[in-house]
């Protein structure tokens, strides 16, 4: 079958993969299957665990051998892994299909990024990315009409639907998928083969040894994902165990969480012309800056998040964050793709940044989750809240010296091999 436009496809994939809703998953976990607090965080961290375990030899694979075999076997097993919680009724059926999840998941980090990179050009990437969000946002306008009126008959059903989209994603990837823009390494099996990605893996540690800006970037993306698994996993519960809904008509809690969305995808939409706009016009100077305030923004957002006890409050504090994380999303993997001139280790080191993510979540979800079933799901919300805040003295740091470190640009380098 022949190959289609490489921007075109990336645009489609952000519209059709945007349509999968966590809404409707969060809230069949919490109302179907009734998870515990803790339950919910050790979800996550399944997922986060097996992230860690598999990131970097996925990474490897991906650029080794191919990006789209890479991103074909991802996007069929996350959809594969999707539907099936749909269909199973345990807690620990849940939890380990969720760490089938995240193995999956691998194959796609750094794969997807590096894929469009390496077919669109490193100059080109940063309108891309978020043209793309703003098409990410499209789609996930229309998958939440879809998804929420499907749930509102039937959460299972929902569910189910949404990972059949996925594994939609993955065979529209094996038929029409272009990779012009990568060079594959010669076939090889056993000994050679292992030798081949053990190169690739020290290339790619080197690479991010010798960039010290990398290395904070690893640090923020550690910090973030241990913070992060408290909001990710708790809102809902949050709000229907503490806060309650707001009291106007009577909707179910999946046409409410549907709506918020809509009304963050709507601002969040306008936003991303609003910053495409300005990186045609001023590059990509300031985006240290401009993540340093959203980060803040978000910590400030998450505590008001956790503590109040008006609706309306939570609500305002909920589409805030929704808004600012999704626009957070294109910058960062500009500002992190932009460090990255080897394309042939491209995948690799944007994997090292996924399991940094990984290993902040695996390690702080169940202490996160741990603090809900004793405190309650505000002391862990605060909690996962304030651990963000070292996030901002690096960001400070990044932009104070322009990315240069001299305490770590002073070591002495490793030798090529």
């Amino acid at each position: 079958m022949k190959r289609v436009d490489a921007q075109k496809l990336y645009y489609v994939l952000e519209f059709a993969l945007s349509t999968p809703t966590w809404i409707v998953m969060s809230l069949y976990l919490v109302s179907v299957l009734h998870l515990s607090p803790l339950q919910l965080v050790l979800m996550g961290t399944a997922m986060e665990g097996t992230v860690f375990l598999c990131e970097i030899p996925t990474g490897l694979v991906a650029d080794t051998y191919s990006r789209r075999l890479s991103l074909v076997i991802g996007f069929l097993g996350m959809g594969a892994a999707w539907l099936l919680v749909g269909v199973v009724d345990s807690a620990p059926a849940v939890i380990v299909l969720w760490a089938v999840w995240g193995i999956s998941y691998t194959f796609t980090s750094g794969a997807y990024e590096a894929w469009i990179t390496d077919e669109v050009g490193v100059a080109r990437v940063p309108s891309v990315f978020l043209k793309g969000a703003r098409y990410s946002y499209v789609g996930s306008f229309v998958g939440l009409f879809a998804f929420v009126g499907l749930g509102v008959l039937s959460l299972r059903a929902s569910v189910i639907c949404s990972g059949a989209v996925t594994i939609a994603g993955g065979v529209a990837c094996a038929l029409l998928m272009p990779e012009t823009g990568f060079v594959r390494r010669p076939r090889t099996v056993g000994v050679r083969a292992l030798a081949h990605l053990t190169k690739t893996a020290t290339r790619g540690g080197r690479y991010v040894r010798g960039q010290p800006l990398l290395l904070l970037l690893i640090g923020i993306a550690l910090i973030g994902g241990t913070g992060a698994e408290a909001f990710d996993r708790l809102k809902e519960a949050h709000f229907i165990r503490d806060v309650g809904l707001p009291s106007i008509g009577h909707f179910q809690p999946v046409v409410w969480f549907g709506a918020f969305s809509v009304v963050s995808m709507v601002f969040g939409f306008f936003a991303a012309g609003r910053l495409q706009k300005r990186f045609e016009r001023s590059g990509t100077a300031g985006l240290a800056r401009l993540l340093f305030a959203a980060t803040a923004f978000v910590i400030a957002a998450q505590l008001f998040f956790a503590l109040t006890r008006s609706a309306t409050v939570a609500v305002v504090s909920l589409l805030s964050i929704f808004l600012v994380n999704r626009l957070v999303r294109p910058l960062w993997s500009i500002w992190v793709n932009q460090q990255i001139t080897d394309s042939s280790v491209r995948a690799t080191v944007l994997s090292m940044t996924g399991q940094a993510d990984a290993v902040g979540q695996a390690v702080g979800g169940p202490v996160l989750g741990a603090i809900g079933n004793v405190w309650g799901i505000r002391a862990a919300l605060t909690t996962g809240a304030l651990v963000l805040t070292p996030a901002l003295g690096l960001y400070a740091r990044a932009f104070r010296h322009g990315g240069a470190e001299p305490e770590l640009e002073a070591l002495p380098k490793l030798a090529e091999t």
